[in-house]
Formats: C-alpha cells, structure tokens, sequence
C-alpha cells in the first residue's frame, strides 16, 4: 500500500499578536506599540480585531531581518507560537518528532498529513534545528501548564549522571515509577542500561518520557521497542508492573504528598519496612523502590531533607537502617535541583539478599563546597552547583566505600561511616550534617593555622576598604533645598523615548521568547542573577533558566537590575559590571538598559531605587510590587547625572565594604569561638584576667 503523501496545499499562514511579537523579540509591548506608530513599512495586521490584530509571523520575521534584528523567532519558539494558534494532541506529534529523527533531514514524505501544515512545518524546523529534546520538550508545555498536578520540575541532567554512576555497572534494567519526561532513564541508558521501565502520573509526561527513551539507543540509533515501556498511572495507588523485579531504581518522587494512598494501601505487600505514616509519601516511594529490586539491587531516590529527620518516619527509618536496606544518604548543595533554595539529599538503598551479608554500618556524606573564602556562608542558600567536582567527590568516597565497607576510615569534613548501632536511638537521624562535621580536632594544626591566618588578613584588608569608602562619604557634602523644582519623566516615557530598553526577568512559569541580537540565551552554563543575590549584594549565583522558561535575557555591562518586589530588605537596584556581565536575569528582576549618551547608569539606579520612588510605584501590602515603569527620574544635563552617579556609586561602596567586613568578622570571631571551646587554640599571651562586677 502506497505511504501517503503530506498535503501540497500552502501552509495556512501563522499569525500572532502583538504580545507574541514582544515575546518573540524579547522586548516590551509599548517598544511593538512604538514600532507600529513610528515605522510605516512595519506589517500591517492580517487578521484579529481592531483591539486584537492579528499579524503574520513571516512578514515580522522578514521586518526584523531588514532593520538587522537578526535573532527573530527560535525554532522552540516559533513551534510554540504555531502550537498557540492551531493546538494540536501532543500525543501523535511525540510519535512524529521519533519518525523524524529515524528519516533525518531530507528522508522522504511522512506517514501522516493530519497536522496544519504551519504546525508541521514548526516541528520539522525545531526538531532538526533545535534538536527531538527540545522539540519534546515544547509539544508538553502546553499541556503540562494546564495540568492542575504540580511537581513536574525536571531533573537536572548532570545530577540525573549522578544518580545513574552511583548504581553498579552490572545494572541493565532500570525503572523509574515518577519518570516525568525521562531524565534519569535517559542517563541510565547513557551508563549501560539496556531495558527501560517507566510510569508517571501525567499522561503528557509518560508520552515525553516514551518517545525520549526511545531515541536513547547508542550512536544515535532508537532503541527497540520491547526495550523501552512508559506507562500512564499512580505508581502508588495502580502500579503498571506488579511483578517486575529490575536491577536498579532511579527516581525523583514528588514531595509532600498527604493524598498518596495512606488509607487505601495499609495491608500493602511493599511496606516491608513499616507502614509509611500519612505525613511520609516519600518513604513510600523508597519502600516501593525496594520492592521494584532483584536482591542486592541498588536504587538511588532524591529527596528533601525531612524524611531523614521527621519524627513520624523514625521507625521505618529505622528498619531501614537495622536491616542494612539503607547504604548511604548524601546531601547535596542548595541549587543542584528544585526546590533551588533547598539542600536536598541522595539515599542509596540495596534490597538485603536473604542469608546475605551483614551491613553494619551507613556512610554519610556531606557534598557541600568547602567555604574556604567564606564567600559561599555570604552568598546565601542559592549557590551555583560545581558539578565537576560535585560528582567526583561523591563518586570517590562512594568507590572507596563499596570498595571496603568495614575499613574504609572516611574523610573529614566529607564522609563518615556510622555504625548501625549508632544510629538506631530514640530519632535514628539520617541527616549527614549530624554526621558528618568539621571539628578543630579533624584539622592539622597548619591548616588550622593556615585558615586563622587567612581570615586576620581578609579581616585587615576589609576592614582597610571599610575605613576608605567611610572617608568617601564623611567629607561635607553641600546642603540644598529638598524641592530643586526638577522635571521628571517615567520610565515608561523614557522607554518610548528611546532613552530607555525595559526588560523583565521570566515568571515563575514563563515560556520566554527570543530576544534581539544577542539579549537571550537558553544556555543553562550561564550564571543567572536572582533576587537573593541582589538583595545580598552578592555576585550571579543562579543554577541556569527555570526549567519551563524559554530564552532568558543576557545582562551587559552598564544595566541597572531592579528587584521587582519591595517586601525584603537589602539593596534594590544594582549597576551591572563585570561580575554580572553574560549572567542571565533571573525570575522577579527588570532590568533598565539606558542610552549611555543621555542618561547614567549609577544616576538611573540611585534615583530609581530612592525609597520614595519605591514606595510611589509599588502596590500591595503583604507583596509589595514594584512597576519599574512609574518609577520617576529628574531629567538632568548628563554631566550634572554623572555628578549625582559618582555620589550613589561612593555610597555603594560603603555599603559594600560594611557589609564584606561583617560577615568575614562573624565568621572570623566564629572560627575562633569554636577553637576556644574545644582546646585547639589558646588565649593570646597579651589578654590577662579580669574582675567583673555585676551591676
């Protein structure tokens, strides 16, 4: 029977709004506006309403081309703009991106011509130009924002590695019962795995993860079919395979559960280790892990930090432990998965073999960068992952442990193997940093020294800037009359003016959209600036773009970065300069990008971050909202602006000088309190008694 050919007819033109411009130009709705009225050979509107038009998308692909806006629509995003328009069951197309990866680009007519042939044309583009992943990635979008179940959040791919080189090389067949699009599938599939079993709860999800996994195959071949499964379901309430036993489990289960089946599932077979108390769905998934395991299979589960410590999961942990179920817990850093804020933690479980050896004891390891500088401690809770050397220091204590269970001696500051015995008290607490901590007893006496010494002359030098920037600010500066009868402009004049660029960092659930030249990136190696760092004054510490958001702005040297919420203390705006330079702006940040020829940047933040100013432009009262846009600015010569800019920059330095010395003065009065207290350091000879009186 002949394939049938796809229809010859022309594509139905795309067309969007102008909302859908501004995304597809990443810039604002009034800059669109601005084009319309100021450009008469912009397109004129082919469809829609008056209040709504309608614009064809090649003929603004082709406008943007011509005044050199190069970077237009992303294949990603002109997929989800064909998508937007003409919304198609994104079941059949993960089928067709699998089919066009088997064919390659110029392999031959399609089996299927149902699709609206923008919507065809959109996916052939993103999937050859962009890759299936992404392709795979947008088709769910939609679907995965409309779901009303939460926890879709990906794993990142380098702690999915992670995950995957922990299990033993033997490992061929793998399941993942909460496998969302994949991931950790994919990554075992990477290290030798041979049959991929997965379920997930979203229907969208399971069909991601299927055609993912599929594509999988080494050297770019797809897997066979009877090699990869992906079934639709609650792994809890309706698990898809009752009786498979595999060689490993990875998972990342949803968190917090209190509807995960207490009720239904009390007499379940797969709670060997006690029943899971209501408040414990993650030890559910940790249980049903063990049951999925061919005796000594391995299973590696991320979690939050609760479960190692929650007083209504003390029992079944400590089954776990007496039994030797549990091998291992790792803690990782803040921001090596979602929730970033939260240090989340690896347990490494092995189902014991009946009549099989006895393990008497857990190794805890706590993978937390070494603060050597203290600026980590500064930094705050979302610290950028390193993991290179993340994943080379877990997977070394991990070998030498596997290697040696009963000799091997651990590791300061780093890993600790804890008898069995130990741990099974009134709370049996898993958390490695109970475990695992660095006391002045674990140091040699030079490193001691080494970090005393290092501390007195960051001390020193703080303390020296401190006293520098003070003599910036203390000298007379000339009083005036607070009413100087200035004109003032809005930001929103001064971006339709042209001073201005506005720029907002995405939305929790933002899907982005290309900006112009080179303002947008979807490189997740890039820093990203986020709120906690400009309210800590701290460098970009951001892990890479939120996983549903599209392209994210590119911050240039000179761009002031303003906080879009006034509910938190600490600095509200910040100059952009070298530190902040190709980061990425994060969630909840504007960013003001002016004409250096007519405004200054340090003027522009220090005038647009005035407390007054502040308080005119936001709304709310528990969640303060800024509008950058009705923040108002004198209008000044731009040598009198470079006047009033130096001065806000001397006071920036101040504050950033008091606040280095306070916190390397905590932490160095810290260091030495702790040495006090347990004799590894002595009172200088210089300090002698004193009588106290007490009033």
């Amino acid at each position: 029977m002949p394939q049938q050919q796809p229809s010859r007819t022309a594509p139905s033109p795309v067309r969007v709004t102008a909302a859908e411009i501004s995304r597809i130009a990443g810039v604002t709705r009034a800059t669109v506006s601005n084009w319309r009225r100021r450009h008469e050979d912009f397109p004129s509107p082919d469809g829609g309403t008056e209040s709504s038009p309608l614009y064809d998308l090649h003929a603004v692909r082709a406008w943007l081309r011509n005044r050199g806006l190069t970077a237009a629509a992303s294949p990603e995003e002109e997929l989800r703009t064909a998508l937007r328009l003409k919304p198609t069951e994104s079941a059949p197309l993960f089928d067709l991106v699998v089919e066009l990866v088997e064919r390659g680009p110029g392999g031959g007519a399609l089996s299927s011509a149902t699709y609206d042939g923008a919507v065809l044309a959109a996916l052939v583009r993103c999937v050859h130009e962009a890759g299936s992943d992404a392709a795979l990635g947008v088709l769910a979008e939609r679907e995965l924002e409309e779901s009303t179940v939460g926890g879709t959040y990906p794993t990142p791919d380098e702690l999915a590695d992670l995950m995957a080189r922990l299990l033993p090389e033997a490992a061929r067949t793998v399941l993942d019962p909460a496998c969302g699009g994949g991931t950790l599938l994919a990554a075992a599939r990477r290290h030798g795995a041979i049959a991929l079993h997965g379920q997930d709860l979203v229907p969208v999800q399971a069909g991601r993860a299927s055609a993912r996994l599929r594509l999988a195959g080494a050297d770019g071949r797809p897997l066979p079919p009877d090699l990869v499964r992906v079934e639709t379901g609650d792994s809890l309430r309706a698990d898809a395979y009752p009786a498979l036993a595999v060689d490993a489990v990875l998972c990342n289960p949803p968190y917090g559960d209190r509807d995960w089946g207490h009720d239904e599932l009390a007499y379940d077979p797969r709670w060997a280790y006690g029943v899971p108390p209501r408040a414990e769905s993650e030890l559910a998934w940790v249980q049903h892990a063990l049951a999925h395991l061919r005796p000594d299979g391995y299973a590696v589960i991320l979690l939050p930090p609760a479960p190692a410590s929650r007083a209504s999961g003390r029992r079944v942990r400590a089954e776990l432990v007496r039994t030797g179920a549990l091998r291992a817990v790792v803690s990782l850093p803040a921001g090596a998965a979602h929730p970033f804020h939260v240090g989340l933690h690896l347990w490494v479980l092995q189902r014991p073999r009946p009549s099989g050896p006895e393990r008497p004891s857990v190794l805890f390891v706590n993978a937390e960068p070494e603060q050597r500088d203290g600026a980590a401690a500064r930094r705050g809770p979302a610290i950028r992952a390193d993991w290179s050397e993340l994943t080379e220091r877990v997977l070394n204590v991990w070998t030498a442990f596997t290697d040696d269970p009963v000799g091997y001696p651990g590791e300061p500051a780093v890993a600790r193997v804890v008898p069995v015995v130990d741990l099974l008290g009134d709370t049996v607490d898993l958390t490695p940093a109970r475990h695992v901590r660095t006391t002045s007893a674990d140091l040699a006496p030079e490193v001691l020294v080494a970090r005393l010494d290092g501390l007195r002359d960051r001390l020193t030098g703080e303390a020296a800037a401190l006293l520098a920037a003070s003599e910036q600010v203390t000298r007379e500066w000339p009083l005036t009359a607070p009413d100087q009868g200035w004109r003032t402009a809005t930001v929103a004049d001064l971006v339709r003016g042209g001073a201005l660029t506005l720029l907002k960092g995405p939305a929790a659930r933002d899907t982005g959209g290309a900006a112009l030249g080179t303002e947008s990136d979807t490189t997740p190696d890039r820093p990203v600036l986020t709120v906690d760092d400009i309210a800590a004054g701290e460098p970009p510490s951001g892990t890479g773009p939120h996983p549903h958001a599209g392209p994210m702005h590119v911050i240039a040297p000179g761009d002031i970065v303003l906080r879009a919420s006034a509910s938190r203390g600490g600095p509200r705006a910040r100059v952009a300069g070298e530190p902040e330079a190709g980061a990425l702006l994060g969630p909840h940040l504007n960013l003001l990008r002016p004409d250096p020829a007519r405004l200054d940047s340090w003027f522009l933040a220090g005038f647009a971050a005035a407390e007054d100013n502040i308080a005119t432009a936001s709304t709310g009262s528990t969640i303060v909202n800024v509008n950058s846009g009705r923040l108002r600015l004198p209008l000044l010569p731009l040598e009198q602006q470079r006047r009033y800019g130096e001065a806000f920059r001397r006071l920036h330095v101040l504050r950033t000088a008091a606040r280095l010395a306070s916190a390397t003065s905590e932490e160095a009065a810290s260091a030495l309190a702790a040495g006090l207290a347990s004799g590894a350091v002595a009172p200088p000879s210089g300090v002698t008694a004193r009588t106290r009186t007490l009033d």
